[in-house]
């Protein structure tokens, strides 16, 4: 329904496990499933393996082709496991956190990142096309997510 020309801000639902796309006319332009943190509750510190909730915007989009990890799940250093792209987020005071692809496509859907967000290296590579540095990134907690900060 939406207008990519008039591609305005991100929502991330860790409820769902999507990332949607609005123009400035609150108008869905796409929406794709995303993995999100391992753990429940709103990040609160480094190695915590939670997603940020708030509002926050992209600080950054660097090509990632030549990045690799190690996620310390026995697999050793993975290349190339970010896809092509990596959206930064401006999520203070938290660093690293990022919207990007992956090495593991059957992730998505569930809880599997170190805090970030993570799309299927397709829908990244769609998304790229529309965003921008400065747009708007809203991340949703969801129910369980409240329930482990205590606030359900």
């Amino acid at each position: 329904d939406g207008d990519p020309a008039k591609a305005e801000y991100i929502v991330i639902s860790k409820e769902n496990f999507t990332l949607e796309l609005f123009d400035s006319e609150d108008r869905v332009i796409c929406a794709f499933r995303c993995a999100v943190g391992k753990n429940y509750g709103n990040k609160q510190r480094v190695g915590d393996m939670k997603t940020p909730e708030g509002e926050f915007y992209i600080e950054e989009i660097k090509s990632a082709k030549s990045w690799g990890h190690d996620f310390k799940d026995g697999k050793g250093y993975i290349p190339n496991c970010y896809g092509n792209w990596f959206m930064r987020l401006k999520t203070p005071p938290h660093r690293g956190i990022g919207i990007h692809g992956t090495h593991a496509p059957e992730s998505i859907g569930t809880r599997a990142t170190e805090g970030c967000i993570r799309l299927e290296n397709s829908d990244l590579d769609s998304l790229y096309k529309m965003v921008r540095v400065g747009m708007r990134v809203r991340i949703e907690s969801s129910a369980l997510d409240r329930r482990a900060d205590g606030k359900e």
